[in-house]
């Protein structure tokens, strides 16, 4: 552990050098690698999170160059995967980075996830969502739900401590997955603000601090700074 890598972190107190011992040593698998997961990824990179795990099928296009920030404009055409690994490798050459260029699917879903301790969802479909929910449930492990949408983040703690499943939220799992995917508008802000707050809530598992978020969904509307926070179950 590079002490002064992770100096001012270690100075907080819920964390301390115990905590980055467990950062550390920790392994966290990132679905989606656009506006939620280049936060995520950057952000848990910085902590000094072990291994990583980068998961999108998806090459950058010039479009997402307002939002996914790991993303720069050389590497418009390139596989995301490859883009990012190389970009959090400047910045932390000692975290281990697996990549899955093919992406996630019901038939390596559980090959996956099961090499990682904890799942963020950064991707942007309902049935990727409930496959994650599904596999994670069957292996044990929790994961951080985020989506965003214009002016509006959403996120939650699934299969925590208070066992808030995916199903619990969107219990109408034929209705979601029909639905035909819907190209929305994209306000940047809202990426990176969300997908920092799946980074933290990622960081407070693994050093052993309590989330609201297990159990409760939290919602942020942009446009008038509010929030909710709406339990489950």
């Amino acid at each position: 552990m590079n002490s002064e890598r992770f100096s001012r972190q270690i100075m907080i107190e819920e964390i301390g050098k115990e905590g980055q011992t467990r950062i550390n040593a920790a392994s966290v698998l990132i679905i989606g690698l656009g506006g939620l997961g280049s936060p995520v990824a950057t952000y848990l990179t910085g902590a000094g999170i072990g291994r990583i795990g980068l998961c999108d099928p998806d090459i950058v296009s010039e479009s997402n160059l307002h939002r996914q920030i790991i993303y720069d404009t050389p590497f418009i055409g390139k596989r995301k995967t490859d883009c990012a690994s190389k970009r959090l490798k400047e910045l932390s050459p000692d975290t281990l980075f697996d990549i899955y260029p093919e992406g996630i699917n019901n038939d390596n879903a559980s090959k996956i996830i099961s090499d990682y301790d904890i799942v963020v969802d950064c991707c942007d479909n309902y049935a990727t969502r409930y496959m994650i929910d599904d596999t994670c449930l069957e292996l044990g492990k929790s994961w951080i739900h985020g989506a965003i949408g214009e002016f509006t983040g959403q996120l939650c703690v699934m299969n925590g401590k208070g066992g808030t499943k995916y199903t619990d939220l969107f219990p109408d799992r034929e209705y979601f997955c029909s639905l035909p995917r819907n190209e929305k508008g994209a306000f940047g802000p809202v990426a990176g603000t969300i997908g920092s707050l799946q980074a933290s809530e990622v960081i407070k598992q693994i050093v052993g601090i309590p989330s609201p978020l297990d159990g409760n969904l939290m919602i942020i509307d942009f446009l008038n700074l509010s929030t909710q926070l709406i339990k489950i179950r």
